[in-house]
């Protein structure tokens, strides 16, 4: 056996070592370091809690809308309250817009270039994929670049800019849109779906949307959709990198009844409960010093002589002793799409998480149209929220890797305790004190690892489908 040290990964967000040990070509065992420790936790410590609200954005430059909400969320929940319905709607829409420009940067951007490498060169598919997803330079990755930036404008319009806006608050959003503002977006929502139907899908999306089986999915002929199933196919991307098959999602754009894409949990045996007060964070392999707590009553504290059993700075969540995958596949799977449940029940691999994306670009753009239909000028985008000098508050939802939840404790005014559990600190999380791998580490065991490679093309495939953002994974 062998161990080798990948790393560092290109086109993922923030830094990341993985070390493998390898046996007769394949991995069978892998340990996912994060070695930025980066400490907003603690700088929270101290500070009035609404400082969340703008230390919190900035953990991350592409899903700080993710983390702003959630922040919001925390807020709310210690105060008691609840915002404004039609802010509510805008917060969605705006969480939404963030949420679909990940899934179209993780395509374009991270995951398909890939495929345009010289190692593939031979293979059917291969000139396709130079033609359309050579890194910044080919037709799909310059069309997809254009169209998000089209579809950002519409938080430049409810939020003020992109990314740290602090248009979310407790109690609604900053700004109500004017009549303008709303033909104004919804213009930019039809262009983005004309790119959708003749770029990405090449088809309606509403067609794209309807699939309910693999063998639908496979049958899918039309635009880059169906060119990333071509490769996944002839590559067998879905035999690689599965998963242990339990998926967890807090439930993505709350709104008054419930989350327009359901919370809870899911594996192929059926759906264990979700019960939130169940969630502890091991330490056992971090370097971080206290013992496993829930969330709430956590700390964040660096182990300065860096104990020998540990090898990352991120935590290992669990969720009643168990490790779970996060993620638009989860997230799916979760709400009851017959698509992601045909997928899921495989365990999760790498082309089903691709494929989980682009179903939920489909998926999403349905609702932020009709949120956006909605839009009422007239109405109340805030209300007044005043926070206590005493208490607690959790705010849970889903970025667009996942699972992201945060926990706030008060006292005197002033924030005690401040917690995040990112996706990726799910996806990424080094063992428990049981010994059990987290998600990444699982989906590792068994990829192709030829010694010609200093990082196995297998593995980098395997690490992108879950669109690792270590920078939001330690703090």
């Amino acid at each position: 056996m062998t161990t080798l040290l990948a790393g560092p990964f290109n086109r993922v967000e923030g830094d990341l070592e993985i070390s493998l040990d390898i046996a007769e070509g394949r991995v069978t065992a892998a340990r996912v370091n994060s070695p930025l420790y980066r400490g907003f936790e603690r700088m929270l410590i101290g500070k009035d809690p609404r400082d969340a609200l703008t230390i919190t954005p900035r953990i991350c430059g592409i899903c700080s809308i993710s983390q702003s909400a959630a922040a919001a969320l925390a807020l709310a929940d210690l105060a008691g309250a609840e915002p404004a319905p039609m802010g509510a709607q805008a917060a969605r829409l705006l969480h939404a817009v963030e949420n679909v420009s990940d899934h179209l940067t993780h395509f374009n951007v991270f995951f398909m270039p890939d495929f345009a490498r010289p190692e593939y060169a031979g293979r059917p598919w291969h000139p396709r994929a130079v033609e359309r997803f050579t890194a910044a330079q080919g037709g799909a990755v310059r069309a997809a670049i254009e169209a998000r930036a089209r579809l950002l404008h519409i938080v430049g319009l409810l939020g003020g800019k992109w990314p740290h806006t602090l248009a979310i608050q407790p109690g609604g959003v900053t700004r109500a849109p004017t009549l303008r503002d709303r033909i104004r977006i919804e213009a930019d929502l039809r262009a983005f779906r004309k790119y959708l139907e003749t770029q990405l899908f090449g088809d309606g999306i509403e067609a794209f949307a309807a699939l309910a089986t693999a063998d639908d999915l496979s049958a899918w002929s039309t635009g880059d959709a169906a060119l990333f199933l071509e490769i996944a196919e002839d590559l067998s991307l879905a035999d690689l990198g599965r998963g242990e098959g339990r998926f967890l999602s807090f439930g993505a754009y709350p709104g008054p009844d419930a989350p327009a894409f359901a919370r809870g949990t899911w594996t192929p045996e059926g759906p264990p409960p979700l019960d939130p007060s169940q969630i502890v964070e091991d330490v056992s392999h971090a370097w971080m010093l206290g013992p496993a707590a829930h969330p709430s009553a956590g700390d964040t504290t660096p182990d300065e002589e860096m104990r020998a059993t540990a090898y990352s700075w991120c935590k290992a969540p669990r969720l009643a002793g168990r490790p779970y995958e996060t993620g638009a596949l989860a997230r799916q799977a979760v709400h009851g799409h017959p698509l992601a449940r045909a997928l899921a029940a495989r365990g999760g691999d790498v082309h089903s998480r691709v494929a989980g994306r682009l179903l939920e670009i489909a998926l999403t753009q349905l609702l932020m149209e009709d949120w956006a239909r909605r839009l009422d000028p007239a109405a109340p985008y805030m209300r007044h929220v005043r926070l206590p000098d005493e208490g607690q508050g959790a705010g849970l939802l889903e970025a667009a890797r996942g699972a992201l939840g945060h926990w706030i404790r008060v006292e005197k005014g002033r924030i005690a305790g401040y917690q995040i559990v990112a996706p990726t600190t799910w996806n990424f999380s080094p063992r428990d004190a049981s010994g059990t791998p987290g998600p990444c580490e699982a989906a590792l065991v068994g990829a192709p690892a030829p010694e010609d490679q200093p990082t196995p093309l297998a593995v980098q495939h395997v690490v992108r489908s879950f669109d690792p953002c270590m920078v939001c994974t330690v703090h």
